[in-house]
């Protein structure tokens, strides 16, 4: 008997903050900072249940500022995990720029050197995969590797959206409420890579 080829599962990229737990202009420095988004840790999950592998790809430029150290953000972030897997889901992998806004660095988004990792990470491209984000920056990496920009309106994306007439978003960007909207429309209408 001859078998198809292994459809690989969808596959979706959050950025963290604003996304999945609600941001701080003065940086998430601890886990008793983390406070999820309503709704966010359930979107995860059904996600989850759907199929979809689930990367976080984050600029934690806190650490080059002297702001948290590395073992207080893996502790935020085992935090995260936990708390998604609470809610019946789990994350495929952390990504994370762990540099300053002038280190001239491949990995902070806007540049691509995040998502560029989980493509490798994976070995295949991001063309049409969603790349969910409350900023330009999120947008902008998600348009170098030809993924699909997803702009929430929690955190900064209100903002994000209310400066396109100085910032446009990238062309084709979704916009949804906050990740549960998002969620649900993906989980509805799949890309095909």
């Amino acid at each position: 008997m001859i078998q198809a080829p292994h459809e690989p599962r969808p596959l979706v990229i959050l950025d963290r903050d604003g996304v999945i737990n609600q941001d701080s202009d003065q940086y998430i420095k601890s886990p008793d900072e983390w406070i999820p988004i309503p709704g966010s840790l359930e979107a995860i999950s059904d996600l989850c249940h759907d199929g979809w592998q689930v990367f976080v790809a984050t600029n934690q430029s806190g650490l080059a500022r002297g702001l948290f150290d590395l073992p207080t953000l893996h502790a935020i972030h085992r935090k995260m995990t936990s708390a998604i897997e609470e809610a019946g889901g789990e994350l495929a992998g952390i990504f994370f720029c762990p540099h300053g806004p002038d280190a001239g660095c491949l990995c902070r988004k806007p540049a691509p050197g995040l998502l560029q990792d989980i493509s490798r990470r994976l070995d295949r491209p991001l063309h049409g995969v969603p790349v969910v984000g409350d900023s330009l920056r999120d947008l902008t990496a998600a348009q170098m590797v030809g993924a699909q920009p997803c702009l929430v309106l929690t955190g900064h994306g209100r903002a994000t959206l209310e400066a396109q007439a100085s910032k446009p978003l990238p062309p084709q960007t979704l916009i949804f409420e906050d990740l549960a909207e998002a969620s649900a429309h993906l989980r509805q209408h799949p890309y095909t890579a």
